[in-house]
């Protein structure tokens, strides 16, 4: 039985990570933080702007009433 009971044994992506990070609570903490920074980076660098000419964003219409 667990000790919490919405917790099946299944924790998830994110406590997978913090698994496997190495360290103590305050080392996993900042290298946590490294990883959530370096990944925006790479979103706003390469995915974003690669990703921009693919989205409708630019393609509105207006009527002139």
């Amino acid at each position: 039985m667990s000790l919490v009971p919405w917790c099946d044994g299944r924790d998830g992506m994110y406590g997978w990570i913090w698994r496997h990070l190495p360290g103590n609570a305050w080392v996993r903490a900042l290298l946590s933080l490294m990883l959530i920074v370096a990944m925006v980076y790479v979103l706003f660098q390469y995915v974003f702007p690669w990703a921009e000419p693919l989205l409708p964003f630019n393609d509105v219409t207006v009527d002139n009433q």
